[in-house]
């Protein structure tokens, strides 16, 4: 069937009249809290109390004269929120020139909150957004160069880049939310439109019902999907991935190396008991920083959808279903246009009463220590992701030993350049290494394995992320 248009102005006018009141009850809380802010800049810089108090009341009284003469000037809401979120930034760059450095890092938590609430709640197109990020470097430059006394170390890595990293975070949730949004008013629409045209042509009925009633289910689920991997994406990447102390309580002898090249990391690990298993999980995906991390927090929302969703799943299986919800969510599907998005992943399933292990592997292979000698246990050469000739990966049982020290680790470690020469550390090294340290408690090996990387390194950059896990049977 054809696909049915719809007028793009149709499409902006539907999304106005959905989410325009939101946002109107949103400034106006906005430009309240603002001016309730106050009372925080009274106690902490009770000197600096007057110009920040001016400065927040002008930008409130400016977003309320624009509300209030909204009719009149035509303005949407929309850029009335702008001019709200960016007087406020404006205000933020300046009340941070003035600041000391211990004031400076109190309120770089407030400048973020900021951008997170904005993150969470605004929809708007995304030059709203680069205008607001652009603008902000801007003026804390400016201000700082005529008012600030910090370093520029002092500035920056006290809150500059956090603050900076947010905002370009908040710059991609925005426009991911907006586009869903809008998509969604479309389909909606297209719908509409459909069913208009099933009741004046009787002799297309059926088909167009099944197509419809097809469309309708694919949106959903990939809604869902998005959906999904959104509300992950509005938490902080660390709070997601566990704590090293989340292992030691299912392994009394155990460690994560865990060193990301960027602030966001493409690399992630996970552990989870259920069902009297332990499952735990050493993944890389395509890409690190803020794409990186996009994939990440996809990635442990659909595993841990998949293990507490079906009952007593092997390894093999929840790599297989992952990989369907990775090419589904990220439209790996058109011929010749395919995304290689996807992960390398190692999936450890661990009956410590058996003394079993049901793993499954992409592309990531893992050693495991016994009586002195290296045991390597091959992945499935695939991604979990696209792949030209995909093919179900393999479920592999091994009976475990006690005293077994299993080592997961993704390609950061081994591929990181360094040495005297600038080259790579590569595996045979990598397994010198862990034999000459494998006896040694888990936090030593930990501590050797960290040396060991940061003195090949030197002067080189940290080219990957870097994860090693270790668990001692």
């Amino acid at each position: 069937m054809q696909e049915i248009q719809i007028d793009d102005n149709l499409v902006k006018k539907e999304f106005t009249k959905s989410t325009e009141q939101f946002h109107i009850i949103t400034t106006w809380i906005g430009l309240l809290l603002n001016i309730i802010w106050c009372i925080s800049d009274y106690f902490v810089l009770p000197e600096k109390f007057l110009p920040f108090f001016i400065f927040r009341l002008s930008v409130s009284l400016i977003t309320t004269l624009a509300i209030l003469s909204k009719k009149i000037t035509g303005l949407s809401i929309y850029t009335i929120m702008f001019i709200l979120v960016l007087g406020i930034s404006i205000q933020n760059a300046f009340m941070w020139s003035v600041m000391d450095l211990a004031n400076l890092q109190k309120h770089a938590f407030a400048y973020m909150v900021l951008f997170i609430g904005v993150g969470m709640l605004v929809l708007w197109e995304i030059w709203y957004s680069v205008i607001i990020v652009v603008v902000t470097i801007i003026c804390n430059v400016v201000f700082y160069l005529l008012n600030s006394k910090l370093s520029v170390d002092e500035f920056t890595i006290n809150g500059g880049l956090l603050v900076l990293t947010v905002a370009i975070f908040c710059i991609f949730l925005i426009r991911t939310r907006y586009r869903l949004t809008i998509n969604e008013i479309r389909i909606r629409l297209q719908l509409e439109k459909s069913n208009q045209i099933i009741e004046q042509e009787h002799a297309l009925v059926l088909e167009q019902k099944v197509e419809i009633s097809q469309q309708k289910d694919i949106l959903e689920h990939k809604n869902k999907e998005i959906t999904d991997s959104i509300n992950y994406a509005k938490r902080i990447q660390s709070a997601i991935i566990p704590v090293e102390s989340r292992f030691n309580a299912f392994f009394k002898e155990s460690f994560v190396l865990f060193k990301p090249k960027d602030i966001v990391s493409g690399d992630f690990y996970w552990i989870i008991e259920h069902n009297s298993f332990i499952y735990y999980v050493t993944a890389d995906c395509t890409g690190h920083g803020v794409p990186g991390g996009f994939m990440t927090m996809m990635g442990i929302s659909f595993i841990e959808d998949i293990i507490e969703n079906n009952h007593d799943v092997d390894a093999a299986e929840i790599l297989n279903i992952l990989r369907d919800k990775i090419i589904t969510t990220m439209r790996q599907t058109t011929i010749g246009q395919e995304n290689k998005d996807g992960m390398d992943v190692t999936l450890c399933k661990v009956n410590l009463s058996t003394l079993e292990m049901n793993y499954a592997a992409a592309n990531n292979s893992f050693f495991i220590i016994r009586d002195n000698k290296l045991l390597e246990f091959k992945a499935d050469k695939q991604p979990c992701g696209y792949f030209p000739e995909p093919k179900p990966f393999t479920s592999h049982t091994i009976k475990l030993q006690k005293d077994d020290f299993i080592y997961t680790f993704t390609d950061g470690y081994a591929d990181q350049f360094g040495g005297p020469k600038g080259k790579k550390f590569l595996y045979k090294q990598f397994e010198e290494l862990l034999m000459k340290n494998h006896k040694l408690p888990a936090d030593f090996q930990k501590n050797e394995l960290s040396n060991a990387i940061v003195n090949w390194m030197g002067k080189e950059e940290q080219v990957d992320d870097i994860l090693v896990i270790g668990v001692k049977i």
